[in-house]
């Protein structure tokens, strides 16, 4: 059998890493990256909206249906690794790769505890006074930038909302409707930037697939951007961006093998880029077994090779390397890793985490009001 190449981040080109250091970069010391859209260029106001679970290839799928984000002007870009909300999110606020900023996957051991980075909770319950979120995440967001940020107004305390997007100004809303008065209004005040995040393609993914439920919303997505193109000032840019895209996995999950789990001390991660910890002495062993038992369906690597080949960036600081297990399983195949430490209110059906362009490539693309 042949085995696909992993997409790999193109940490320094065209990835969600760099969008906020661009946009950011002292006036007059360098133009915006060849990838920006050029209607990015000269603007005075800049909003970024980060529709989170917006693959590119799902995207250009949809075309028909979402003619207003079809008619854009860019292109793709990648994610980061593992393609997953609280990895990616962070990536962007903060323009830093996974090994620099530390929040390396949707669940991840710190300091002996299994922590869930979006809900920030261990099987103890809320980590917020265990886990300090400045600790966990200790770099500044936006370069430093005071910037006001529009939230969904449940995400205005969490631990993750504290961790990558400390600092900031936010403005909560209930509805998504609010979104678009809130950004005319920060624009008519003479706001430099607004941050926009919308979590909704993502959330109907994961529990209905992509079917007709997903291009339903997909739909109420574009007329969203029409809307807020509508708002913006003439020297305004519109800038759209994802976290990831989205695989359908359905009910196809992968128990790991008794020899693996046999080596294994605990799980992290997930589905899609699940890590393995090995217990005392025992990781070549696990990396044996795992690449045996699964890699007909997945990329299997150790945290060593996965760091050589700059999966997380060219630099992984110490204190974040240890936060990785030791053999990481992320399949190619349409398959999820199964671990019944990681479960939710309902199953998913989509999922992301790996290095396939479906997961990898996200949109970047640029509107102005005409």
């Amino acid at each position: 059998m042949s085995v696909p190449q992993p997409i790999l981040p193109a940490y320094a080109d065209a990835s969600i890493r760099g969008i906020v250091p661009a946009i950011f970069a002292p006036r007059g010391t360098r133009s915006l990256p060849s990838w920006f859209p050029a209607l990015a260029t000269g603007a005075r106001q800049v909003v970024l909206l980060v529709l989170d679970g917006l693959g590119w290839e799902q995207l250009q799928q949809r075309a028909h249906i979402a003619p207003t984000l079809a008619a854009l002007q860019g292109g793709p870009i990648t994610s980061v690794a593992p393609t997953t909300t609280a990895t990616a999110l962070t990536s962007i606020t903060t323009g830093l790769t996974p090994g620099e900023h530390g929040v390396v996957g949707y669940r991840m051991e710190v300091r002996g505890d299994i922590m869930n980075m979006l809900r920030w909770t261990t099987k103890s319950g809320d980590a917020r006074r265990v886990h300090l979120p400045v600790e966990i995440q200790p770099f500044p967001t936006f370069l430093g930038e005071d910037v006001v940020i529009s939230n969904k107004i449940e995400f205005e305390t969490t631990g993750f909302t504290q961790a990558h997007l400390r600092g900031t100004r936010q403005v909560t809303w209930r509805l998504p409707s609010n979104i678009v008065v809130d950004t005319r209004t920060l624009l008519a005040k003479g706001e430099r930037f607004v941050y926009l995040y919308y979590d909704g393609i993502d959330k109907v993914a994961h529990e209905k697939g992509l079917g007709e439920y997903y291009d339903a919303e997909l739909r109420t997505v574009d007329r969203l951007v029409a809307d807020l193109i509508d708002v913006l000032p003439n020297d305004a840019v519109l800038l759209i961006t994802a976290d990831h895209g989205q695989v359908g996995i359905g009910d196809n999950l992968v128990k790991p093998a008794p020899e693996v789990l046999a080596a294994t001390r605990i799980q992290s991660g997930e589905g899609r880029f699940r890590w393995f910890h090995a217990k005392p002495g025992a990781a070549t062993d696990l990396l044996e077994a795992a690449c045996g038992a699964h890699g007909d369906q997945a990329w299997v690597v150790s945290k060593e090779q996965a760091i050589a080949d700059g999966w997380f960036g060219p630099v992984v600081a110490p204190p974040v390397a240890v936060r990785y297990g030791d053999v990481a399983v992320v399949p190619f195949e349409a398959v999820s890793m199964d671990d019944p430490a990681d479960s939710g209110p309902f199953p998913l059906v989509c999922r992301h985490g790996s290095l396939t362009s479906a997961e990898m490539l996200v949109p970047f693309l640029a509107a102005r009001r005409t």
